[in-house]
């Protein structure tokens, strides 16, 4: 199994993103000034690289060794791109079922619903370059290795993987509370995409404005919510249970 790999230094880590390096996350240092890393900022922003600035402590924990005041973390996968990821999908005859995550946070809801998505047949998540759970060995350890098994995809903002679901012919339905049709009331047979919200918020408002229709799993008991990995689940299974009848 492959492991997440840090990277510490600000040069270092300036050489690993212009050799190509498949960065998922860089931590700096709050405050921190100079030359070089001011020129590993402008190159973080060129790259549209995902980025924190953060307590000199929290480095510390990062990394043990002379890290300068910046900390990147590698990506154990490559990542997938979404136009030739749809294209091959399409084309290889299967009714397409993918997932996309709308800032999604806790690297272990990542993991579990990477898990489930695998044992489901989604044929690929889609996630957002920042602001969301990071893909490291946490990830790797949480979706039990699936995470090797199916295909990820980053994207400047989950509305863009949207819309090129729409115009590639795939119905992209919200998981949300905020509608009166449960995930009983929806069709899964048609190619389509569901996108879940993060633990906090839910899905975007302007993501949620552009979705082709809205789902929400019926709650019998007085907690309002479930757990996102939890209802992505329900989900994934009530796409499998109606395209197997």
């Amino acid at each position: 199994m492959e492991k997440e790999t840090t990277i510490f230094g600000i040069r270092a880590i300036i050489e690993a993103i212009k050799s190509g390096e498949n960065i998922d996350k860089i931590f700096l240092q709050k405050g921190l000034k100079g030359d070089l890393f001011t020129e590993l900022e402008q190159l973080i922003r060129q790259e549209r690289l995902n980025a924190s600035y953060v307590p000199f402590e929290k480095l510390n924990r990062l990394s043990k060794k002379n890290h300068q005041g910046a900390v990147a973390q590698i990506a154990p996968i490559s990542f997938y791109d979404i136009e030739d990821l749809v294209l091959n999908v399409i084309e290889s005859g299967k009714t397409p079922l993918f997932l996309l995550l709308d800032q999604l946070s806790d690297v272990r809801n990542f993991g579990a619903i990477i898990r489930t998505a695998e044992c489901t047949g989604v044929s690929g998540i889609i996630i957002q370059k920042k602001g969301g759970a990071p893909v490291n060995g946490d990830t790797v350890k949480t979706s039990a290795g699936a995470i090797f098994k199916i295909p990820i995809c980053k994207v400047d903002h989950i509305k863009d993987a949207v819309f090129h679901m729409q115009a590639s012919g795939i119905k992209v339905i919200a998981a949300t509370e905020k509608t009166d049709n449960t995930i009983y009331d929806v069709s899964f047979n048609e190619p389509c995409a569901i996108i879940m919200g993060s633990e906090g918020k839910g899905i975007n408002p302007s993501v949620l404005k552009v979705a082709d229709e809205k789902a929400k799993l019926p709650i019998l008991g007085e907690i309002e919510s479930l757990n996102v990995s939890v209802a992505c689940g329900a989900f994934l299974y009530e796409a499998v249970r109606q395209r197997r009848l």
